[in-house]
């Protein structure tokens, strides 16, 4: 059986430590936005402090034509509060959490298989 590599332009994290993630050889340090979706370049989103995300910086998303959001919440796995999601649900756009670098790793994953997914990603100062 022959295998072949899934294809896709969606951008790609390189590589991510605690204060940085690396998305198409460029080092972001800040809370950043990357998606699969050709149009949209990654770039700065929400804040430095998991304390101070609101519901403003969720609901973009929910009109922009993903169907799943990765919510990085830092260094450590903390919930969203239900009412920062609120506009996604009620889109049907799934939400999945976890700590920036598993929303790095899966966003990967999911971006390589052509899905229509944004990683929302915390980094915290």
């Amino acid at each position: 059986m022959k295998l072949q590599p899934d294809k896709s332009n969606a951008p790609v994290i390189n590589a991510y430590d605690r204060a940085w993630i690396e998305v198409n050889g460029i080092r972001h340090g800040q809370s950043l936005s990357v998606t699969s979706l050709p149009e949209i370049q990654p770039a700065a989103w929400g804040s430095s402090e998991f304390e101070t995300l609101e519901q403003c910086h969720f609901k973009p998303w929910a009109q922009m034509g993903v169907e799943l959001v990765l919510f990085g919440s830092g260094q450590k796995l903390r919930f969203a509060q239900a009412i920062w999601l609120q506009d996604l649900i009620s889109q049907g756009i799934g939400v999945e959490t976890m700590d920036t670098a598993a929303a790095c790793r899966t966003y990967n994953i999911l971006a390589s298989e052509g899905r229509k997914v944004v990683a929302l990603l915390l980094i915290e100062s």
